[in-house]
């Protein structure tokens, strides 16, 4: 792994998909958008949590990577789950939108897709804009197919726990845009 805290390459097609779209055919796509909060302090407070990997780490994962500040190439494991049931979730950082100097309405975000060991095979993103009146709103984007037999065979598990780590991602920027600690 030459000191990587994860190996392998991006293992999906379409890298990049979340930024640039559309997203590869015949895989699954959710977009999640939410309300957060309220004026340019909230949205550079939920960014900051955001670009520090805090959004992650806030909704109850165990988050390993090889930098405190999201950049391009960047690799990081999530881990959920207790003890022996822990799933590990290795990806890397396939792009980086950095909020802009000053207010005014405007997006910043990342996306990372998945390597090996990872349960499913895609990409997610988080992207935090800011509108012209000062709202607040996250989108989650993920895209990808069940990585092995075994992740396929959960299918109804596996959308569960997707949508509630989604749920926990949402609150996370609540809690961020509040200044909560």
């Amino acid at each position: 792994m030459s000191g990587r805290i994860a190996g392998g390459e991006l293992n999906y097609d379409g890298i990049g998909a979340t930024e640039h779209g559309p997203p590869p055919l015949d895989v699954e796509c959710l977009v999640t958008s939410a309300y957060v909060g309220e004026g340019l302090a909230a949205y550079r407070r939920v960014v900051h949590g955001m670009l520090t990997w805090q959004l992650q780490k806030r909704a109850g994962l165990r988050v390993r990577a090889d930098s405190d500040v999201v950049a391009p190439g960047a690799r990081v494991v999530s881990g959920f789950g207790v003890g022996p049931f822990r799933i590990n979730a290795p990806c890397e950082v396939v792009w980086v939108r950095r909020p802009l100097p000053g207010g005014g309405p405007q997006s910043a975000g990342f996306g990372y897709g998945t390597l090996p060991g990872h349960p499913v095979r895609g990409e997610e993103a988080f992207e935090i804009s800011i509108d012209a009146n000062g709202i607040v709103t996250i989108e989650i984007t993920a895209f990808g197919v069940p990585s092995n037999w075994f992740y396929a065979a959960g299918g109804a598990l596996t959308k569960r726990a997707q949508r509630l780590i989604t749920s926990r991602y949402i609150e996370s920027a609540h809690q961020l845009a509040g200044g909560e600690s």
